[in-house]
């Protein structure tokens, strides 16, 4: 049975985003959007995991959090805060009072999948392993958030791990630049498609520091007027 989420944020569109990613990765998403209507949804469905953005209309999440952890029926639901706010005192405040993770915005909706697969496992007991994507030499470990090519490790700034993670998820697969800068980049993301082409650069870079000259634009293939795809069989054509 699938686990059922419910994501509150008074931001529509990002509310839109986190439901497109978590059922697309099998989860059932409630969706509430202040803290009323999430403590009327944690009574009455019970979600198992609760995505909570933290400035919320009426009550904030804080308290949401706060009577949520002082529920005996409901204290052991997990709690992701969302937010905008980074100071270190904040984050504090948050898993002092019961928060299990948190994840600040700008978010990349992958980043979110990760904590949620992570939370849950934590929160039943489950061992912990690694999802873990390999094509040809090219190796990601999604969780671990490292990446290594012919087993040596890649020194990958944020973005560029979330763009080779994207290639990587689905090779052989076109993406276009919007989806690119959407599930590499994540939902705040503003720039333009030059930008886009800059950090493939410098992930061909990086790669081709490695396994040599030309193995990043071999692996990184351009589709003209879509964007990129990731070959699927180059260490084979090679071999």
């Amino acid at each position: 049975m699938a686990f059922r989420i419910l994501v509150v944020d008074d931001d529509h569109e990002i509310v839109r985003l986190l439901r497109a990613y978590l059922e697309k990765d099998g989860y059932r998403v409630l969706v509430a959007y202040d803290g009323a209507g999430a403590l009327h949804l944690v009574r009455s469905e019970r979600p198992d995991l609760l995505l909570l953005d933290l400035m919320l209309p009426d009550r904030d999440g804080w308290e949401v959090t706060r009577i949520v952890r002082g529920d005996p029926i409901l204290a052991q639901t997990p709690v992701i805060m969302l937010t905008a706010r980074v100071e270190d005192q904040d984050k504090i405040v948050g898993l002092e009072i019961g928060a299990d993770d948190y994840v600040v915005k700008p978010f990349n909706p992958r980043e979110v999948l990760a904590r949620v697969r992570a939370v849950l496992r934590r929160s039943r007991g489950e061992p912990v392993t690694a999802k873990i994507i390999e094509v040809g030499c090219v190796r990601v470990d999604v969780d671990g958030h490292e990446a290594y090519v012919s087993g040596q490790p890649l020194r990958l700034t944020p973005t560029e791990f979330n763009l080779l993670e994207a290639l990587a998820e689905q090779p052989g697969r076109a993406l276009t630049r919007m989806e690119m800068i959407e599930r590499g980049l994540g939902y705040g993301y503003e720039g333009l498609d030059r930008t886009m082409d800059s950090h493939i650069k410098n992930l061909r870079h990086k790669l081709d520091a490695i396994a040599g000259a030309g193995y990043g634009a071999q692996l990184i293939e351009t589709v003209f007027g879509v964007g990129y795809r990731m070959r699927p069989d180059l260490d084979e054509a090679k071999g």
